[in-house]
């Protein structure tokens, strides 16, 4: 009797890597599974248990269960991890069944499944403050005007198809991080031109800038672009609708007519909102803007981005290895469960003494109690896993 124990699986646990910027490598790669622990050897020799599994993400990654859409963990800074699925538990090696009377068992102790589950991986981006607006507004000069983020520039709509992020820091030793978000259209919050996959990364900013081309350079009106983009902010969430919004009305380097951009500063002041004119590009009215968001970040706090109630249950999530579930097929009676299923593998059939084993811990769990309750007789088949048994008292 010296047989050794199984070795624990390994587990899938998610880590923050700072070099990460986006979820692009599981584009590839959708399917994960840790490496089983080793069997038992003679001579009580453990086996060897498997490695974990380490999934690299970047900061700001939630981690969503995929049947219930409840978050499983919030990765946000360098370091951050989270058990996805734990490995499960070796197997006992025969050494534990010997008694004074079974010297040498035939049996040993199959190990506990570890845990599978499938998961959304969502990427909220950790920034402080967001730069809304449509596309080709400006967003992109501004942040290179304002941080050390080199984003791609050009004259057309898109030219931003990924958030940039930059740290600025006009009030000496204050600095904050600044994103710009790709151009948000009319029917974003309903996902049109991946309306979703951008206004999920202005979800962590306490504060937004909201860009507005005031020029009237392709014929736009501001205050209907204006309003566009916040209907869109409503749609897709009422907390987001709420956040606090310092205005830029830019591009003012090339206006020819000062009354469309008088009309909008007047409009949109009357509605409670800061308006700075500004020139992205020649950086006219810039720093008094950044100045006035610096302040404004020392008066607001984390946006809460979800309450108790939307976080996954691990302690709900637990198998419930005990329960033994009992039907019908067609006139077999199935017994099903991973207790059974760990016991019939377990189990050499062709070892009175593995068999007796196996008979007696069916009798104690019940077992043979509820089929005699569901009308078994003498000579029906029980299906236990892919075994099958005659019945009989």
């Amino acid at each position: 009797p010296d047989g050794g124990d199984g070795g624990r699986g390994g587990s899938i646990i998610a880590v923050v890597d700072e070099g990460m910027r986006t979820l692009m490598d599981f584009r590839y790669q959708r399917s994960y599974k840790a490496e089983p622990g080793e069997p038992g050897g003679a001579v009580l020799r453990s086996g060897k248990s498997g490695q974990d599994l380490i999934i690299r993400v970047p900061a700001g990654t939630l981690i969503r269960d995929k049947e219930t859409g409840k978050i499983i963990a919030d990765l946000t800074e360098k370091g951050d991890r989270h058990v996805i699925a734990k490995g499960g538990k070796g197997g006992r090696g025969n050494t534990h069944f010997k008694s004074s009377v079974k010297r040498t068992p035939t049996y040993a102790e199959q190990g506990t499944y570890g845990g599978e589950r499938e998961v959304i991986l969502e990427l909220k981006m950790l920034a402080d403050v967001g730069l809304l607006g449509f596309p080709n507004v400006g967003k992109s000069t501004l942040l290179s005007m304002t941080t050390k983020a080199k984003p791609k520039i050009a004259n057309y709509h898109f030219t931003t198809i990924t958030p940039n992020l930059g740290v600025v820091e006009v009030i000496k030793g204050n600095s904050f991080v600044l994103a710009d978000i790709p151009g948000l259209i009319e029917g974003a919050s309903e996902g049109v031109g991946l309306g979703h996959d951008f206004l999920r990364h202005v979800e962590r900013t306490r504060v937004l800038i909201h860009v507005v081309d005031v020029s009237g350079f392709e014929g736009r009106d501001p205050i209907e672009d204006f309003d566009i983009i916040n209907n869109e902010l409503s749609q897709y969430s009422t907390e987001l609708e709420g956040r606090i919004q310092v205005v830029a009305a830019n591009k003012t380097d090339l206006l020819y007519d000062r009354e469309p951009v008088d009309r909008f500063v007047s409009e949109i002041e009357s509605r409670g909102y800061k308006v700075f004119e500004i020139s992205a590009a020649t950086g006219e009215g810039v720093e008094p803007l950044m100045q006035y968001v610096t302040e404004v970040l020392e008066t607001v706090e984390l946006p809460v981005l979800y309450t108790e109630d939307d976080l996954f249950d691990e302690g709900a999530d637990q198998l419930n290895i005990e329960e033994i579930e009992y039907h019908m097929d067609e006139e077999v009676y199935v017994v099903d469960g991973m207790t059974i299923e760990r016991l019939v593998y377990s189990t050499d059939f062709n070892d009175i003494d593995s068999l007796r084993r196996f008979q007696e811990i069916l009798r104690k769990r019940g077992v043979i109690e509820k089929l005699r309750e569901m009308g078994v007789q003498d000579g029906d088949t029980v299906r236990i896993i892919d075994f099958e048994f005659e019945f009989y008292n």
